[in-house]
């Protein structure tokens, strides 16, 4: 038996409104996000201002965008019921935490985070040079910090990253006197998808299947996809291990008899592609389907999109206003 909301511990996560969501976003973050409801009090947002950091030469997109994700996680069971929904920039009192914490950190902390190397790289084409850029992993410990989150779900590889939030938390802590939550990490499992190509999935890869994706089109793009180089022919056996269409199969059919045998039978040069690749759509659309046609009932109402946007923000908000006036006190900017 579940207690209320107020006796579970709170978790608070987002994602960045840059682009559809796609398989990854299913199995790296929705399909953990869904059974937390059961357990913790769930705080989900949409970063805006995160996707910020990356598309300010272009932020023509980002509210459509939102609303489009908001619709994927609905269908993906997240229920503004049992969850609070909302956007980042609909609660200000994010970016004033956020300019506070960066009163008291170090610069050489944010330049030191791994992934503010790594993105500079991949994302050459863009300026990121900017202080926006520098200071997100500011605004994602403002947005953990600012809900008084006990946990914050994250897959291993990515505990190292909250680790500085934790460390920005207890210097603010240390100066001003125990006003923040210090975040746990919420080990949560991971499934790691190749794109369709073998590459890292990536929406500027082109290699994905979005979950808005029809039926038709996933058929088409599974047809499409990596499977063993070296098999030419349906007869010569081939290699599963690294597959990215048994890798699919793996995550996605709940047929394991029908996996073992097309395994079994890849290995042994007695199945083609085309038949493990069918056998792999019609799993991969069995579950779409139901994601699908709630989607459809959202998409064709975005009206009540706005809505859960604008409650789940309200909702957010008297928290963060809460949060910020002990913030205030503890500083001394309090008149």
């Amino acid at each position: 038996m579940t207690g209320s909301p107020s006796s579970r511990p709170r978790v608070v996560s987002g994602m960045r409104p840059t682009g559809r969501l796609h398989l990854g976003h299913l199995v790296g973050a929705l399909h953990n996000w869904v059974p937390l409801q059961e357990t913790h009090e769930c705080f989900y947002f949409v970063a805006d201002w995160h996707a910020l950091t990356s598309e300010y030469a272009d932020a023509s997109g980002i509210t459509g965008h939102a609303l489009d994700n908001l619709a994927d996680w609905l269908a993906a069971g997240i229920d503004p019921e049992r969850s609070t929904l909302f956007v980042q920039s609909l609660v200000p009192e994010h970016a004033e935490l956020h300019l506070l914490l960066s009163m008291v950190v170090p610069v050489p902390w944010l330049e030191r985070v791994p992934t503010y190397k790594e993105q500079q790289l991949q994302l050459a084409d863009k300026d990121l040079s900017t202080l926006g850029f520098l200071g997100y992993p500011l605004l994602q410990t403002a947005d953990v910090a600012i809900y008084g989150a006990r946990h914050v779900p994250v897959g291993e590889d990515q505990v190292a990253h909250l680790e500085l939030s934790r460390e920005v938390v207890r210097r603010f802590n240390n100066i001003f006197g125990e006003v923040l939550v210090e975040p746990q990490p919420l080990l949560t499992p991971v499934s790691r998808l190749p794109g369709l190509d073998n590459r890292k999935m990536s929406k500027s890869y082109g290699n994905t299947i979005d979950l808005a994706d029809d039926a038709a089109t996933v058929v088409k793009k599974i047809r499409q996809m990596y499977t063993d180089p070296k098999r030419v022919r349906a007869d010569i056996p081939g290699t599963v291990e690294g597959n990215p269409v048994f890798m699919y199969h793996d995550a996605f059919n709940p047929d394991t008899a029908e996996v073992d045998d097309l395994k079994a039978r890849y290995r042994a040069g007695a199945v083609g592609d085309v038949e493990v690749k069918t056998k792999l759509a019609a799993a991969m659309n069995a579950l779409l389907e139901p994601m699908r046609e709630r989607r459809r009932q959202f998409v064709e109402h975005p009206d009540r999109l706005r809505e859960i946007a604008v409650e789940g923000s309200r909702k957010a908000r008297v928290v963060a206003v809460e949060t910020m006036e002990r913030v205030r006190g503890a500083v001394g900017l309090r008149y």
